[in-house]
């Protein structure tokens, strides 16, 4: 009945069986056990009952149970099922081994099947251990990689560095860890580091940032710096960051990148003043504290011995520095240190006590400006353009900055080589541009010493480089005692317009001094003169005989051609503009008789003639213009000539683009 007592186990989940004896002889086993392990003939020893392999590995353990009394339990041991194939996986079971007497005694044998549990462990563990692996892998590859790794806790404070760190800074461990290591950043990359750095921990993200890195030479070169945070189940418990040296990399970009802005500046301004003050502005923090740049207005054709004339057309200082404005001439003799410089066409470095430049090297304005910044060293370049030595740039450094580079002042070298083309088309325009300058100013006559008329006559070229040439002014006295003035415009603002502009001036005085006829018909001779002269030409011109009919009386004989009207202006601040004698534009073919017009001037009046880049504006209507000059005009009536007209030159708004000239004649008071 003891035995039958056992079938009670036979429909448990769990194996079950019973060996009675010191040779272990197998009495039972339950429904689930020989599920496993197959029907086994019972009252067979277990050696016998389930093979030499089983009582090899397990038959110590039963011996043990029978004898001591005390249970074992086995572990996850592996068993291979009865229907099993020979590639089919084992399966495990935990056993428990207990002494069971009953009539004789014998062992308990109670196991469950532990396969899945076993395979999810070991599923774990192989998990775990690739996670481990590929953790190593990556460390190792940071490790071999990165000149510098680094690991911080999650509030971000250092606690691990490869020691890369130590060896470019300087810094021992424990000056890096925690915060330690942004004493080793630029000043004026350490707030912005640690701001980048702070949001991106609260974001939970990768970081990149690049800054600048104190070595232990006491140079600063850029580090591109990345980290990513280190998560396990959903938390960050470290970060771990590299840090990679790219300064070359970060100097080949800044070049690549000065070379554009610098091209782009150079392009976008035709004129050579203007170009070289776009250039030093580019240079200006990206190499340099403080540019300036001195133009060499022979450009090139100076005889060899003559005294070098520099004109200062371009400066460019840092944020918080003073700045020379620009204009001025400085005279340099031929054998002096700035002479010499420009004859070698090298750039030449000089590094000297803050404050205490070279003397006899540079202009006296660099010089002054590199005394009061307190600069510390300065490069004295040559831009040769087209062969020739077109202007000399000076870039200075401050005390804390460090002299250029051979790299810094090669790149400085190649900003004007990179801009060549740009400045060659300039400088032929400003040559071209001085050119007409000259040849204009050189046409533009003083007025004549008169006894009883006051003549005043201004000219203001215009501030852009490709607007020159047009506008003239004449006056001259006759045999017959009339004085004549004149004012003209030739279309165009170019060296041609000038030539234009002196060959038809040349005509007009020809021509009015030839025959002594109204001014309406010289004009109409002249217009025919153009059609075999200068067939290409249009102008405007006013030309008037200012007479004096009987003591104490003037009169205002006058043609005008295409040109704004003469403004008659009283003592009392009336004003009105003369049209009497419109005539068309000079350069067209016109068969009819030009117009002449006599006005009477009274005693203190004034008579102005002046080319419309006095009154014209885009988009405005001429009247406009016309009105706002009468109003500034009979506003400075009671002031003498030559402040009206310099008052006038001063006060109206004009654009800029165009030339203007202004001839005023005042009649005696009685």
């Amino acid at each position: 009945m003891g035995w039958l007592a056992l079938e009670a186990f036979d429909p448990a989940p769990v194996a079950v069986a019973l060996t009675i004896g010191p040779d272990h002889r197998l009495v039972y086993t339950n429904l689930a056990f020989r599920a496993f392990v197959g029907d086994r003939r019972l009252g067979e020893p277990i050696g016998r009952a389930f093979g030499a392999a089983a009582k090899q590995d397990y038959g110590e353990l039963f011996d043990r149970v029978l004898a001591t009394g005390e249970p074992v339990s086995l572990v996850e041991a592996p068993v291979k099922p009865a229907d099993a194939d020979a590639g089919d996986a084992e399966r495990y079971f935990s056993f428990t081994l207990s002494r069971f007497t009953h009539e004789r005694p014998g062992v308990l044998v109670v196991a469950a099947d532990v396969t899945e549990q076993v395979a999810a462990v070991r599923r774990a563990d192989r998990a775990t251990e690739e996670h481990r692996r590929s953790r190593r892998r990556f460390e190792s590859m940071v490790w071999i990689n990165a000149q510098v790794v680094w690991v911080t806790d999650t509030a971000g404070k250092v606690i691990e560095s490869s020691g890369g760190w130590e060896r470019i800074t300087g810094q021992s461990r424990q000056e890096f860890l925690g915060d330690g290591w942004t004493q080793a950043l630029h000043p004026d990359d350490r707030e912005p580091t640690l701001r980048s750095w702070d949001r991106t921990r609260r974001a939970v993200r990768p970081w990149r940032h690049v800054y600048r890195v104190r070595t232990r030479d006491g140079e600063y070169r850029h580090f591109d710096v990345r980290a990513a945070p280190v998560v396990e189940d959903g938390t960050v418990v470290e970060w771990i960051g590299t840090c990679f040296d790219i300064e070359l990399e970060w100097q080949a970009r800044q070049r690549r990148e000065l070379l554009d802005r610098a091209a782009a500046a150079a392009a976008e301004r035709p004129a050579l003043t203007e170009m070289f003050a776009a250039l030093a502005e580019v240079l200006v923090p990206a190499l340099a504290d403080g540019c300036g740049v001195h133009l060499l207005p022979d450009l090139g054709d100076r005889p060899a011995g003559a005294p070098i004339v520099v004109q200062r057309v371009a400066t460019a200082a840092s944020s918080g520095m003073p700045r020379r404005p620009p204009g001025g001439e400085e005279r340099f003799a031929a054998g002096s240190g700035f002479a010499r410089a420009l004859e070698r066409r090298r750039p030449l470095q000089r590094t000297f006590p803050p404050g205490r430049p070279p003397a006899d090297l540079l202009p006296s304005s660099t010089t002054e400006w590199l005394t009061q910044t307190g600069a510390t060293s300065v490069v004295l370049m040559p831009v040769v353009v087209d062969g020739a030595v077109a202007a000399a740039v000076t870039a200075a450094r401050r005390r804390g900055r460090g002299p250029m580079s051979r790299d810094d002042i090669g790149l400085l070298r190649q900003v004007f080589e990179h801009t060549h083309d740009a400045l060659s088309g300039a400088v032929r325009l400003h040559r071209t541009q001085q050119v007409a300058l000259a040849l204009q100013h050189g046409l533009l006559a003083e007025p004549p010493e008169h006894t009883e008329l006051q003549i005043v006559a201004r000219y203001m070229a215009s501030p852009t480089a490709a607007e020159v040439g047009g506008d003239w002014h004449d006056s001259f006295v006759l045999p017959d005692g009339a004085t004549v003035v004149a004012i003209g415009d030739v279309a165009g603002h170019d060296l041609a317009a000038a030539v234009e502009m002196s060959q038809l001036r040349n005509m007009l005085r020809v021509l009015t001094a030839d025959r002594l006829a109204p001014p309406g018909e010289i004009l109409r001779r002249l217009n025919n003169a153009m059609e075999t002269v200068a067939p290409e030409a249009t102008a405007t011109c006013v030309l008037a005989r200012v007479e004096q009919p009987a003591p104490g009386q003037w009169q205002f004989n006058y043609a005008v051609a295409g040109h704004p009207p003469p403004l008659l202006i009283t003592p009392a601040g009336d004003g009105r503009f003369l049209q009497e004698a419109a005539n068309p534009l000079l350069g067209f073919p016109f068969d009819q008789t030009y117009r002449s017009s006599t006005e009477p001037l009274p005693p203190g009046s004034t008579l102005l003639l002046y080319t419309d880049g006095l009154v014209e504006h885009p988009g405005e209507h001429l009247d406009t213009g016309l009105n706002r000059l009468r109003h500034h005009a009979c506003a400075l009536a009671h002031q003498p000539v030559e402040d009206l007209c310099d008052g006038l030159l001063d006060d109206l708004p004009t654009t800029g683009t165009d030339d203007i000239a202004m001839i005023a004649v005042r009649t005696p008071d009685s």
